[in-house]
């Protein structure tokens, strides 16, 4: 159980469409103080990769609404999505997943030493704009 699970059981049991809070009610139902990180509203974005207390209220089927950090108060809002209690990566079958050819390259190719890949391959290219015969 990690230590911002008691919100998501604190919201569980409260059931309620809307749970207004203060920061400070959120601290008593955790038992300790919130990182200064909460007084910034991207704190409480409801971004899953966001922060693993953001991950507790997902998963107890809130998401954070009407956030005011200057007076230190939000309301969660019951959604109909419920989130997993994966952790923050997992694979849950919604995530882009790369291409299967990602990495196909990987150790088969390689840049001598010496050589400058922001260096232009030929130098002379500019004069080439007034050659004829590059003309469109």
């Amino acid at each position: 159980m990690g230590k911002y699970a008691p919100i998501r059981s604190f919201l569980q049991r409260r059931g309620a469409d809307t749970v207004p809070m203060t920061f400070a009610e959120i601290e008593k139902v955790l038992g300790f103080k919130l990182p200064n990180s909460k007084n910034y509203p991207a704190w409480w974005s409801n971004n899953p990769t966001n922060n693993v207390m953001t991950n507790e209220w997902l998963a107890a089927g809130y998401k954070t609404e009407q956030v005011d950090v200057e007076r230190g108060r939000l309301v969660f809002r019951k959604t109909a999505d419920v989130k997993t209690s994966a952790p923050v990566g997992a694979d849950d079958g919604k995530r882009r997943r790369r291409h299967p050819a990602f990495g196909a390259l990987k150790d088969i190719t390689w840049v001598a030493p010496g050589v400058d890949l922001t260096e232009p391959a030929n130098p002379e290219w500019a004069d080439m704009v007034d050659d004829p015969k590059w003309q469109p």
